[in-house]
């Protein structure tokens, strides 16, 4: 059966389908790139379904988006309490810890993740408009998210976290800004995010800069470094001020949000 590559995911599907097996993305539109380089992630239609673990995840509304999936006996997800919407009663629970607790607690992260266990059907959302972010995870690769965008991923990624220095304006005035780190262990994953508004990606190119507004910011590959940037100004009788900004140095992918509650600085 001839198969080609989803430009969205790099995963092989049938060419006879309409929509990417691994994420979902549509294959009969062309991709949409901006004159600057950014890529809208994939509208997933309503109702497209695509492979989770040994079951599968169906993609339901278009406002606020619900990622329902069908496990098998076999399947195990994980996600953060307050994204479940509903499942059938023989979906089991139950609750995971999560290292570096007291740090997590103090930069206001989950300490704590659900596992759902199959078989039987389990549907997540977040309680805001946006778009569902499908990234299907090549063994060993590693992703960096902003905090509270997780939605549900497969049991074989693993969910720690690492801290941007001086980004203290984020999210909570504190020391840095703390982004969730997913990595794939022992084959492919799956890793479903919420992003506020639109969604779009950009792979930069090694050393290629770029600078995003932190509120901006939703994911990047590890292999992109994160700093602070301080641009100041003020004009026309304006006092100085200054922007903190996100900073980020390729090699690898980006992905920002357009919708998200600006933090104003002193």
């Amino acid at each position: 059966m001839d198969r080609i590559v989803c430009s969205w995911c790099q995963f092989q599907t049938e060419a006879t389908r309409t929509s990417c097996s691994t994420c979902g993305a549509p294959l009969d539109v062309a991709k949409t790139v901006s004159a600057s380089g950014w890529r809208e992630a994939p509208r997933l239609r309503d109702m497209t379904e695509f492979k989770a673990g040994n079951g599968t995840c169906q993609i339901v509304g278009e406002v606020v988006p619900v990622a329902e999936f069908t496990l098998t006996d076999a399947d195990v997800v994980f996600f953060e309490q307050h994204t479940l919407l509903w499942k059938q009663r023989e979906v089991s629970l139950a609750g995971r810890a999560l290292g570096g607790g007291v740090r997590r607690v103090a930069a206001g992260m989950p300490y704590a993740v659900v596992e759902a266990t199959g078989p039987g059907r389990i549907a997540f959302t977040r309680d805001a408009s946006g778009e569902v972010v499908v990234l299907p995870l090549h063994p060993e690769a590693e992703v960096d998210v902003r905090g509270h965008a997780f939605l549900v991923a497969t049991q074989n990624v693993g969910y720690d976290f690492v801290r941007i220095n001086g980004l203290a304006n984020l999210l909570h005035g504190g020391s840095g800004m703390y982004l969730d780190r997913f990595v794939a262990h022992q084959g492919p994953g799956l890793l479903l995010l919420h992003g506020f508004g639109n969604v779009f990606e950009r792979r930069l190119a090694d050393g290629e800069r770029i600078q995003v507004e932190p509120g901006g910011f939703l994911y990047k590959d590890a292999s992109v470094t994160m700093t602070t940037v301080k641009v100041p100004y003020g004009s026309g009788g304006l006092r100085s001020r200054t922007a903190y900004l996100a900073e980020l140095a390729g090699p690898g992918r980006v992905g920002i949000q357009s919708m998200y509650v600006h933090v104003h600085t002193g």
